[in-house]
């Protein structure tokens, strides 16, 4: 059983969120859907979206126009290779999205993840303190992380 779940308060659109990110992810459903009888949200419309990316649980749920989502917490995804960065970086910034620095982008919601090799820690160093300048200098001026421009710096 899984302990703590990540839970996303959004304006108005968790169900979409929630659709976008399970047709991307491998082993990855929406498991029950809730909506609401009265209160803040129109009768009826979602109130909250239960699903699994990757088979962790997350709870998304429609709060109202007062919630907005911060740069202070974001999903980080460790890719296997450049391919997953490329495919992840594309479906997530399609459709309003925008990339930020160093492998961090937002979604179209507004949602941060930083998309990353998940060999991201052994690319940046070096026992040459100037060839772990470069790496760390490069990765500064990257939007969507380049493995192989990494490699060479």
């Amino acid at each position: 059983m899984q302990k703590i779940t990540t839970f996303l308060t959004f304006k108005d659109k968790a169900e979409e969120a929630a659709k976008l990110y399970t047709s991307i992810f491998k082993d990855s459903k929406i498991n029950n859907v809730t909506h609401y009888k009265g209160g803040p949200m129109p009768a009826d419309s979602v109130m909250t979206v239960e699903f699994e990316l990757a088979g962790q649980k997350y709870v998304a749920m429609n709060g109202g126009p007062h919630f907005t989502f911060t740069d202070g917490i974001s999903l980080a995804v460790s890719c296997a290779d450049q391919a997953e960065i490329d495919e992840l970086w594309q479906k997530l910034t399609a459709n309003g999205g925008q990339p930020g620095q160093c492998g961090w982008l937002k979604d179209p919601f507004g949602v941060s993840w930083q998309i990353t090799p998940v060999n991201l820690g052994q690319l940046l160093r070096s026992d040459d303190p100037a060839r772990a300048q470069r790496k760390i200098g490069a990765l500064m001026q990257m939007h969507k992380i380049d493995i192989s421009a990494l490699e060479q710096a």
